[in-house]
């Protein structure tokens, strides 16, 4: 209904002709970053021939069909929105080597098949989302070397896709994956003491007291194996802090 959800910053056509950059490599590119856009602006349509459009940090829930108008693009920043689904029309940009759709709302279904047209894709980021599985399909993206899959809930990454002709990185952190399940801690065969009780013989039970010097005379078997004292280096112009603390202890509460 009409008046319902945010409205968004209105995005004219003055305001996005501004906001073209020209970069290095003579490329332009659409900077419309933070602009708390929640609706993709038809006016940019008048500059469909850009090869660049940065759309991240604003408030996008979709993406229109429209976006097939941008035959020109070779690069879509469109991280930290809320997009959900993806157009079947994001497939007819042939030219695009670069897609991030980082931190947005996307599920298994809002990836349409039609992603896999994109033949000429290096970089495709689809972390923090909501992805339960990765299509089989997307191992047809021969010339992918960047793959971000980082902070979803996948629970298995298609043969198809691991096995990638070009594929060089592939972040698949924090996801229930079984092969990167934490692996158990070894056992440790030395006993580490974590806690000491002091207490007095007569307070102790015979068993107790059994246990206790049937442990002091294993300890004492392993002090008897320790090397003599003739192996051990001598300092004897050093003093322990405590020594010296107490020869001087008097003096500091003068002081």
């Amino acid at each position: 209904p009409k008046g319902k959800g945010p409205q968004g910053k209105r995005i004219t056509l003055k305001v996005a002709k501004n906001a073209v950059r020209v970069l290095f490599n003579g490329r332009r590119r659409l900077e419309l970053s933070k602009m708390g856009i929640t609706t993709f602006p038809k006016c940019l349509l008048e500059l469909a021939d850009v090869e660049e459009i940065d759309l991240s940090r604003n408030m996008l829930r979709k993406i229109p069909n429209i976006i097939e108008k941008f035959q020109n693009l070779v690069w879509l920043d469109l991280h930290s929105n809320q997009i959900e689904e993806l157009p079947a029309e994001i497939g007819t940009l042939q030219n695009l080597t670069f897609l991030n759709l980082c931190n947005n709302k996307l599920t298994t279904k809002g990836l349409p098949e039609e992603l896999t047209r994109l033949r000429n894709l290096r970089t495709l980021n689809l972390g923090l989302n909501c992805l339960e599985t990765i299509p089989t399909t997307l191992g047809s993206l021969r010339e992918l070397v960047e793959l971000g899959l980082f902070d979803n809930s996948l629970t298995i990454i298609p043969k198809s896709v691991k096995k990638l002709p070009k594929l060089e990185r592939m972040n698949v952190k924090r996801n229930p994956l079984p092969e990167f399940a934490k692996e158990e801690e070894p056992i440790d065969t030395v006993k580490r003491i974590e806690s000491l009780y002091l207490v007095e013989k007569k307070d102790l039970c015979s068993t107790c007291l059994q246990t206790c010097q049937g442990e002091r005379d294993e300890l004492h078997k392993l002090e008897d194996m320790t090397p003599g004292p003739s192996d051990k280096p001598n300092f004897t112009s050093l003093t322990t802090p405590n020594s010296t603390a107490r020869e001087n202890q008097e003096e500091w509460r003068i002081k």
